[in-house]
């Protein structure tokens, strides 16, 4: 794989692309948010909107990843593609991804891992402008002190088919799997709580037949959710709110749910 960087697309539209401002933001979101405790979580489904929509969500996910911060070395994120269409789960050539808070570099050895399974494909115009990965990379950068990162574009795919790269990738406390998703898009504020409140609890039921009405990165979700069964996680809901919450209207709203998933031994700790 060719060196590169690839740059950030989406700074100054979805977050701030000042790195102090940016900095200050989400600062100021993980002080706000409400602690819930949270088991160690071995992976966590993050909403992906903009941060004056979303990140109040996404940050009641990051605020407790705090406590792992000499933990977890690697993240596998994965998100859905909203403006390219592939088969399968697209790696980019980079060698790092930037934001206004530095450079992620992309782990090597992860990507060496999946090479050669047939539904992992490199393709640079899945990840050239989708925001679905990169708006989580400042959270991240902010919680953690040094991580790599394998980046996942996903595209048309089945649960087993992303199980079975998740597996590949599985590892142990270093490494966190983050599955970016929006829920429910553009329904009535009532309708969306009731469609999102029964989302949650299929997603907290390890259901992996979630569908795409209910979740922008469905895909992503249910291979991560046939992966918890396999590993015996069980699921939380730290937040579940939409942009009518937040910063829109409530005539049209956007969802978004924040899940962490951990081993259901630690409930007995």
């Amino acid at each position: 794989m060719n060196a590169s960087l690839r740059p950030a697309a989406v700074a100054g539209m979805f977050y701030p692309g000042s790195a102090a401002v940016l900095s200050h933001d989400i600062a100021q979101m993980l002080s706000l948010t409400a602690r819930k405790q949270v088991l160690r979580p071995k992976a966590v489904i993050v909403p992906h909107a903009g941060y004056i929509y979303s990140g109040p969500v996404a940050a009641s996910i990051y605020a407790p990843l705090v406590a792992l911060r000499d933990v977890v070395r690697r993240v596998v994120l994965l998100g859905p593609t909203h403006r390219f269409a592939v088969n399968g789960l697209a790696l980019p050539s980079a060698t790092a991804f930037a934001t206004p808070l530095g450079n992620v570099p992309i782990d090597k050895q992860a990507v060496a891992a999946i090479m050669d399974l047939p539904q992992v494909i490199v393709s640079d115009a899945a990840h050239a402008q989708e925001h679905s990965l990169e708006v989580q990379l400042p959270f991240l950068q902010t919680v953690f002190d040094e991580f790599s990162l394998l980046p996942l574009a996903v595209g048309h795919a089945s649960a087993e088919a992303v199980c079975e790269v998740l597996e590949r990738l599985w590892g142990g406390d270093e490494t966190l799997i983050v599955v970016s998703s929006d829920l429910s898009h553009y329904l009535p504020y009532h309708t969306a709580r009731q469609v999102d409140s029964g989302t949650a609890r299929r997603i907290l039921d390890l259901d992996y037949a979630i569908d795409h009405e209910m979740a922008c990165g469905a895909t992503p979700i249910n291979g991560l959710l046939l992966a918890a069964r396999k590993h015996g996680l069980q699921g939380q809901l730290l937040d579940l709110r939409n942009s009518g919450d937040t910063a829109g209207d409530k005539s049209r709203v956007v969802g978004y749910g924040a899940f962490a998933f951990h081993r259901a031994e630690f409930d007995a700790q």
